[in-house]
């Protein structure tokens, strides 16, 4: 069984599936905190209604043998835990059979998540979870060796994230071609963190250092992977070193984590190290499981490749509804000026020129001027990251963008736990509006003498005046 197991491999796994189940718990925590207002049965984009008009064919989750608002917090809530135990090390504890159960319970329950979340969940870092979650199983446990093959779907998996943005990039923004794109990318961001301010500042002639560096580690170093060692560490090694960049410049979620942890599977760390535990060969049935596995890997490549290859690559795409084997691609398009959208409330029973308006504040997106963007990921805020593609295009909130201003209008908790602070806390408004900004980050004078890190102008209105249902008429 030499040509079947990589004991050498031995750490790489364990990291990744350590690291994994922590990225799981993060999810299954967030799903648990925050879809009461977005999906819950009196949220914005309601799960019974969406069932009501879905197959499950189309879009399989056990949500379709019952909803309740009750048992999707105990699913999220139960999927933290397993994901906590997971990442402490109980898949090690456990005979084979049960660990790779394991590893399926938490797929197949956040996939049930998934394919409800509707725009909620329509980031390319769930898909990639997911299918990372799925090859996770097939990993095995301290009772085995990694499995060579599984190795390798994994080297195929990080292959695709990282070869996929490359080339959507070539194909797409020229400023990524003339390595100009980084001059506005800090700046707009979807959510920038704390030093992104920092990043922007940098001078231009490195930040076309940095461009022409992300094709280098997108383009070519992922044909590394598939060299024999120590060239595929090297090349994993740089992938980890390029994904830790991102993290610290910004916050994409998981997706730079998973991401960094599928190039641990790569590190060799040969000669086995002296405290991998003693392993069996491994059982007939885990072999053929791993067999059926990475053929089914093969077979549902045709799409990725395919889409690859084509001048119309799209970003981010599920060919299956399990997220089996997908696509990725991120960045395009770089936009040159940040829009920002600025909901705010007045308790006043009418609207004139000199009514005063609070502003409502954000977690994660930019509000607050003198506000220092705060380090999230890989926690993902989703109504944060919606309102950032709100703000270049209404349609993409034409879904939630009403029933987020009445839960505004009702001062609804669940609601209200998503922002950082309420202008109402008392009483809730009687009208709400959202205005549009075009944000800038301060240059470093103006936050010296004025201490704020965005400096913000007025373009017009979002949405008007909107009125409590329950306000009386009879004072308008």
């Amino acid at each position: 069984m030499e040509w079947f197991t990589a004991p050498e491999y031995w750490q790489g796994r364990l990291i990744f599936q350590r690291g994994l189940a922590v990225i799981y718990a993060l999810a299954f925590l967030a799903a648990a905190l925050q879809f009461r207002a977005l999906l819950g049965e009196r949220g914005m984009l309601p799960i019974p209604r969406y069932l009501a008009r879905t197959p499950f064919r189309r879009s399989p989750s056990l949500f379709h043998l019952r909803y309740s608002d009750r048992f999707y917090a105990g699913i999220a809530w139960f999927g933290a835990v397993l994901a906590a135990a997971v990442a402490l090390g109980l898949a090690d504890l456990v005979p084979l059979w049960a660990a790779m159960a394991l590893w399926f319970a938490l797929w197949a329950l956040y996939l049930s998540i998934v394919n409800v979340g509707q725009t909620w969940y329509s980031f390319g870092w769930e898909s990639l979870l997911l299918e990372a979650g799925f090859l996770a199983i097939f990993l095995g446990n301290d009772t085995v060796a990694p499995p060579l093959l599984v190795l390798f779907a994994a080297r195929w998996l990080l292959f695709r994230v990282e070869f996929g943005a490359g080339l959507i990039k070539m194909r797409g923004d020229r400023c990524w071609r003339d390595l100009t794109c980084l001059y506005y990318h800090h700046e707009t961001q979807p959510m920038p963190g704390p030093l992104s301010w920092f990043f922007h500042h940098l001078p231009r002639p490195l930040h076309r250092v940095e461009v022409a560096a992300n094709h280098v580690a997108q383009l070519i170093v992922p044909f590394g992977l598939f060299a024999p060692q120590p060239v595929a560490s090297i090349a994993a090694g740089i992938i980890i070193v390029t994904q830790l960049w991102l993290v610290v410049s910004g916050n994409f979620a998981w997706l730079n984590w998973v991401t960094l942890l599928l190039a641990t599977t790569a590190v060799s760390t040969y000669p086995v190290l002296p405290d991998a535990p003693p392993v069996a060969a491994p059982p007939g049935w885990f072999l053929g499981a791993v067999i059926a596995f990475v053929a089914t890997v093969v077979v549902l490549s045709y799409w990725p490749v395919r889409n690859l290859l084509s001048a119309r690559q799209a970003m981010n795409a599920s060919f299956d509804p399990l997220h089996l084997v997908n696509t990725y691609g991120a960045f395009g398009s770089i936009t040159r000026v940040r829009q920002e959208i600025v909901l705010e409330g007045t308790d006043a029973t009418h609207v004139e020129p000199d009514t005063v308006w609070r502003e409502y504040e954000f977690k994660g997106k930019p509000g607050d001027p003198a506000y220092l963007p705060r380090q999230w990921a890989p926690y993902h805020l989703r109504l944060d990251w919606l309102m950032w593609f709100a703000a270049l295009s209404p349609a993409y909130a034409r879904s939630w963008a009403l029933p987020l201003v009445t839960r505004l209008l009702d001062n609804d908790p669940d609601t209200l736990r998503l922002l950082r602070r309420c202008p109402f806390p008392d009483a809730p408004p009687n009208y709400v509006r959202a205005r549009l900004y075009e944000y800038h980050f301060s240059t470093p004078a103006e936050l010296f003498r004025e201490r704020i890190w965005w400096r913000r102008t007025l373009i017009g209105e979002f949405l008007p005046p909107l009125a409590h249902p329950h306000l009386d008429r009879h004072r308008e």
